[in-house]
């Protein structure tokens, strides 16, 4: 008999509804912050749908300031903190390196499903403990184009442009030879990732969007007090971006843009966030430039981006873009650059894409965007947004993703057990 709540939320094809106590789902992030981000908003969404929505449990593996365990929920929600050290130049993220920590972990706790979001050592630790245990299924979702992000841009700035390119494509091939070792692989948009994974070889990749809280995010939250605070008139625009400031984001070219802009505009630009990049945005008020920090408030986030005009962003690697899409939820035209999961959340009548790191186009671009149908512009880009709902998001991976890798787990088990092996090697 299905327990109840759970159909709404679970495929009737899935092969985790058979035991009394449910299953244990396991996640296994790289880096993690307690006070946001795409991923940690990722995996909170997930737990809520196990507790709500199922009978199963779920397990999260992510660093920590401490060895340290929570159990919550009657024992169906537990977090296990592994002592990791600061990401450096990041004030909230921490870099989970101590595999032999997560295996014992695994070990103790024996998941019958692990997902990994990051490709580097973690991934390994889930396939070690899986030679162990055959019938673990293994899903990869693909939250970082790092190759990318971490190794050509830094290493062609650095060192060149032919040094990066190179560098890169040995990167994308072990990203290929490591996500083909997976039960089931999924990206969260088709030019954030899974198209790059399909030309590697990887079999089979699934596209699961993320959501939104489309009840949070909302024109109705706009409130003209909040542009008083940044002493805007009806007719000044409000430029804002929400997000780390740091590198990989590209708040600079944000900056950069803005400041090309006609004074006689009177537009303002606010950046909502924290990073290694604040500390020079800081201050400058005078130039109608405002970094106050992380909005810690998700109310108060959807009343800043509904009183705004016009999101901006540089990214040019996102894999999904919650905040993109949270700012359509908005009503927000989008200026960004054509690149990554870019290109898939900015289609044409919803704002303009240029090119990357190009402050001058970007600003075209705003001008473009502002002296246009911004009425019309905003209603598309929420009729845009409605589509991304976490309950969709959740069926796709409960009901797709994690079914299937259920069955090719057991498949391999059975295989493995027919030529007198305890484990079937991954190919």
């Amino acid at each position: 008999m299905r327990a109840p709540g759970v159909g709404g939320g679970m495929s009737r094809h899935d092969p985790f509804l058979g035991p009394e106590d449910g299953r244990l789902y396991a996640d296994l992030t790289q880096s993690w912050s307690d006070v946001g981000g795409g991923v940690g908003t990722y995996l909170r969404h997930k737990r809520r749908h196990i507790l709500d929505r199922t009978r199963h449990r779920h397990l999260m593996i992510v660093p920590g300031s401490r060895d340290m365990v929570q159990v919550e929920h009657g024992g169906r929600a537990i977090t296990c903190f592994v002592a990791s050290p600061k990401v450096p130049g990041s004030p909230h993220y921490r870099l989970l390196l101590r595999n032999r920590a997560v295996r014992s972990l695994l070990g103790e706790h024996r998941p019958d499903l692990i997902e990994c979001q990051d490709a580097y050592n973690l991934p390994w630790a889930a396939i070690g403990h899986s030679r162990h245990y055959p019938r673990t299924a293994l899903v990869a979702a693909y939250c970082t184009d790092f190759p990318t992000v971490y190794v050509r841009r830094p290493f062609s700035r650095w060192l060149g442009k032919a040094t990066g390119e190179a560098a890169s494509r040995l990167c994308y091939n072990y990203c290929g030879k490591l996500y083909r070792r997976f039960d089931s692989v999924f990206a969260m948009s088709e030019n954030g990732g899974a198209t790059k994974l399909r030309a590697l070889g990887v079999p089979d990749v699934d596209v699961v969007p993320l959501g939104v809280e489309l009840g949070q995010f909302s024109p109705d939250k706009r409130d003209l007090r909040l542009r008083r605070r940044l002493n805007l008139g009806d007719g000044q625009p409000l430029l804002i971006y929400a997000g780390r400031l740091d590198g990989e984001k590209r708040p600079d070219v944000v900056v950069d843009a803005f400041k090309r802009l006609p004074d006689s505009l009177g537009a303002a630009l606010l950046l909502l966030g924290d990073g290694p990049y604040r500390e020079q945005f800081a201050g400058r008020e005078q130039e109608r430039i405002y970094a106050p920090g992380y909005c810690d408030d998700r109310s108060d986030l959807a009343a800043w981006l509904a009183s705004a005009d016009l999101y901006v962003s540089g990214m040019a690697d996102e894999t999904f873009g919650i905040s993109i899409i949270e700012a359509q939820a908005s009503g927000l035209p989008v200026v960004g650059v054509a690149a990554g999961a870019m290109i898939d959340r900015v289609p044409e009548g919803l704002g303009l894409v240029g090119k990357v790191g190009d402050g001058e186009i970007m600003a075209a671009n705003i001008l473009s965007v502002l002296g246009g149908d911004m009425r019309r512009m905003g209603e598309q880009a929420r009729a845009h947004a409605l589509q991304f709902s976490w309950d969709q998001s959740m069926e796709r991976l409960f009901g797709h993703v994690y079914s299937k890798a259920a069955l090719r787990a057991a498949e391999r088990a059975v295989a493995g057990a027919a030529v007198g092996s305890g484990a079937f090697a991954r190919t």
